[in-house]
């Protein structure tokens, strides 16, 4: 059988690749090694986790906040598994809708391990032993990734886990030690301190999301403070063992103090890396990097002309939106259009509560590429919505450029942050300026009034609700 172009792997980049293939025109073929399609953002990343983060979310409001506003209810307790049979049912209808686009645009879906052959022939290896090949002009690798560990760390999956374990467990752990202080730890965290357990942080730099402003970070950690998480920054970890039921974390702090920390759980949470095995890349020539990466151009095309490569499995954000943003270029390319990524404008997304969400540059790296640059900051607190929905914490940042005013980062810590931040990155994607920003009637009572708020005060120094 022989495709326009063969996609490897079903994840966020791979299947909308597909799709925007087939819209095009081309006779398009995706391989997938699990019974169902999605990647890991489907089925055991993005929508697991938040369907775990509202309902986690709604418990804790109903504990917490629920009296606030005049609603009096018995103690709330907690279905476990009823929560965890919701998040596998939300995964299950999200694959089955993926397994659906795919027949509606005429996809052929192989279930099995595909690996190259050569540059244009790809083995199927399926589960029942058997196999198949397929040929392909044009072959997308879409792989993704998967967590990664540090070296004297190992993962029994039972009582040190990744991610993938964390979404399904038994029990709601007394105190789980996170060692990792980025996206994945922070929610995964939230949900289970949310639930009940204690939790700890232990994050080896000074700061938890190490990669996002350092206001931001210094904010999230004061609220996630507040609703109880403990952290441990600057500790680098040196040794994770299990004695039966307990987890003994050792770590040391910038004072080369040795510290401890048991628990009955420890979610390791210190990155992922590109899933590249088994792909019998050297068959076809495909060269990586020293990051393990498949090696790309600006076409997100390898060193062999007819191979690509998005998502995780290249350099950059491993994000979905990312990977399905390349997905389309890479379709749209092979098409003979003339798609752009502005890799500036990927949004990032932190779903504990508050949310988190940021594009664009950080203060820090202005400061280091030596720009010069005004600040507006607006406090979500001064808000009438906040006040009216008691979500009071956060804030809107605003850099703009001193000179131009164009904007050249943003940085929202508040609620509804994570769809707040889309108005930031269409106004970045048009070159507005602070004024534009602040120039636009927002509609009143809204979260996204501090957005206006801290554009004025980055334009003029003058906001008009503070």
């Amino acid at each position: 059988m022989k495709y326009d172009i063969i996609v490897i792997g079903s994840g966020p980049g791979g299947y909308i690749a597909a799709i925007r293939a087939s819209q095009l025109g081309k006779k398009v073929a995706i391989i997938e090694k699990y019974s169902t399609l999605g990647g890991t953002c489907t089925n055991v990343g993005c929508i697991p986790s938040k369907a775990l983060l509202d309902s986690s979310h709604h418990f804790y409001d109903a504990s917490k906040h629920f009296d606030d506003h005049g609603i009096v209810i018995s103690p709330p307790k907690i279905n476990f598994k009823k929560m965890i049979d919701r998040k596998a049912g939300i995964v299950e209808t999200t694959t089955g809708g993926i397994k659906y686009l795919m027949d509606k645009n005429n996809v052929d879906v192989f279930e099995g391990l595909g690996s190259f052959v050569d540059a244009t022939h790809v083995k199927i290896a399926k589960n029942d032993g058997s196999s198949a090949t397929i040929e392909g002009t044009n072959i997308i690798i879409a792989t993704g990734s998967k967590p990664t560990t540090l070296p004297f760390i190992t993962l029994d999956k039972e009582r040190i886990i990744t991610s993938t374990e964390a979404l399904k467990l038994n029990e709601i752990p007394e105190h789980l030690v996170v060692i990792g202080g980025g996206v994945i730890g922070l929610e995964l965290g939230s949900v289970y301190k949310r639930l009940g357990a204690e939790v700890t942080v232990v994050e080896y730099a000074d700061k938890i999301t190490p990669t996002m402003d350092a206001d931001v970070s210094k904010e999230l950690q004061k609220v996630l403070k507040k609703q109880g998480i403990k952290f441990a920054v600057s500790h680098g970890v040196t040794s994770v063992e299990r004695n039966g039921n307990e987890v003994l974390v050792k770590a040391t702090d910038k004072k080369d103090r040795e510290i401890e920390f048991k628990g009955d759980y420890c979610l390791v949470a210190v990155g992922r890396k590109p899933y590249t095995e088994g792909l019998g890349l050297e068959n076809a020539g495909v060269q990586l990097n020293k990051r393990n990466q498949v090696e790309v151009n600006d076409h997100l095309q390898t060193n062999i002309s007819n191979i690509y490569a998005i998502g995780d499995v290249v350099q950059g954000a491993m994000l979905a939106h990312k990977a399905e943003e390349e997905g389309v270029v890479v379709a749209e390319y092979l098409a003979g259009q003339k798609p752009h990524i502005d890799y500036n404008l990927i949004p990032g997304v932190v779903y504990t509560w508050p949310e988190v969400a940021a594009v664009g540059k950080t203060e820090d790296e202005l400061k280091t590429a030596g720009v010069d640059y005004k600040v507006g900051k607006f406090s979500m607190r001064a808000l009438g919505r906040s006040r009216a929905s008691g979500d009071l914490d956060g804030f809107v940042k605003i850099l703009a450029d001193k000179t131009t005013d164009e904007i050249l980062g943003v940085h929202i810590v508040g609620a509804r942050a994570a769809d707040l931040i889309m108005e930031a990155a269409v106004a970045m994607e048009f070159r507005a300026s602070a004024e534009d920003l602040a120039r636009i009637c927002h509609g009143h009572p809204t979260y996204s009034e501090a957005i206006k708020e801290a554009a004025k005060t980055a334009w003029d120094g003058k906001p008009l609700n503070a």
